[in-house]
């Protein structure tokens, strides 16, 4: 299945998208697609349903984050060899592992608001796991009976505030606006192998980032094992995978984003993103509606 929200920023309800392309709104026979729909009961009574028989929604409608609440938005960095080659860093021996906040989610094709005095905003396109039952101290063979599917997530960094303001890289990452997920949430079933996804990502129309997740040093089932040793998993939580090599910061000279840009990626089978680079606006949300 690919599942969804659609409406107005703050006002997302749950849907599908039918196998006629057609936006099938779920909010009469479901609350929302949140923690407790991800588990894997909660899932076989969506699938039960006859999209067929579920209100049409209006093509244009806006496409929010397809997860209701998420309750922790977990990162992995340095995932791709040929990445960390390019930022100038050794390939890790083990994931490295980041926050980015809740409060920099939106839709797939929200703006991504420059952070004020930004001057090194940078993309990156990631495959994003969404956990459906809670995991601890799980194996990595068992892993992906953690998951309720998977998603497209732009992984926006400001490498300025990550890599030369001190601390952590979380400053750089959780600025407002830069977690697009969506369009869906693509079951496992539906996704088949996880590691065998192309990816890629445009600026303006020109191709910046080209990878496939066969290509990562550490597996989706790996992170999920191996994220559950340090901190327990519950459903509604995203994990966000690493990047393959084109981001802005690798190239010679640097190029970053700026107001006006467009910027497109998608991965297989996880649908697409469009998202236009604004100034910063001190009233947001107002300017991802």
């Amino acid at each position: 299945m690919k599942l969804l929200r659609h409406g107005p920023l703050g006002g997302e309800k749950p849907g599908l998208l039918a196998t006629d392309g057609t936006i099938r709104d779920l909010s009469g026979a479901i609350g929302d697609l949140d923690a407790a729909r991800l588990s894997a009961e909660g899932l076989a009574e969506i699938a039960a349903l006859d999209p067929m028989s579920l209100p049409v929604v209006d093509a244009a409608t806006r496409l929010g984050c397809p997860v209701s609440r998420v309750g922790k938005f977990i990162a992995i960095g340095l995932n791709f060899s040929d990445h960390a080659a390019e930022s100038g860093l050794p390939v890790p021996e083990e994931p490295v592992v980041f926050m980015k906040a809740t409060s920099c989610i939106v839709g797939p094709n929200d703006d991504v608001m420059l952070p004020k005095d930004s001057v090194k905003t940078d993309w990156e396109v990631e495959l994003g796991i969404v956990i459906g039952a809670t995991a601890r101290h799980v194996s990595e063979e068992k892993a992906l009976d953690c998951v309720a599917g998977y998603a497209l997530i732009h992984d926006v960094s400001e490498r300025e505030f990550q890599i030369e303001r001190g601390g952590t890289w979380d400053k750089g990452k959780g600025c407002d606006t830069f977690g697009p997920i969506g369009p869906w949430l693509v079951t496992k079933d539906e996704v088949g192998d996880v590691q065998a996804l192309g990816m890629w990502l445009d600026v303006n129309g020109v191709r910046k980032q080209t990878g496939t997740t066969a290509t990562m040093i550490f597996s989706a089932a790996h992170i999920v094992s191996y994220v559950s040793r340090f901190m327990t998993l519950e459903p509604g939580d995203v994990i966000t995978t690493g990047t393959p090599p084109g981001v802005g910061m690798g190239m010679k000279p640097p190029q970053y984003l700026k107001a006006g840009d467009v910027v497109t990626l998608g991965i297989d089978k996880l649908g697409s993103q469009r998202q236009t680079v604004v100034a910063f606006d001190a009233v947001y949300p107002a300017a991802a509606e």
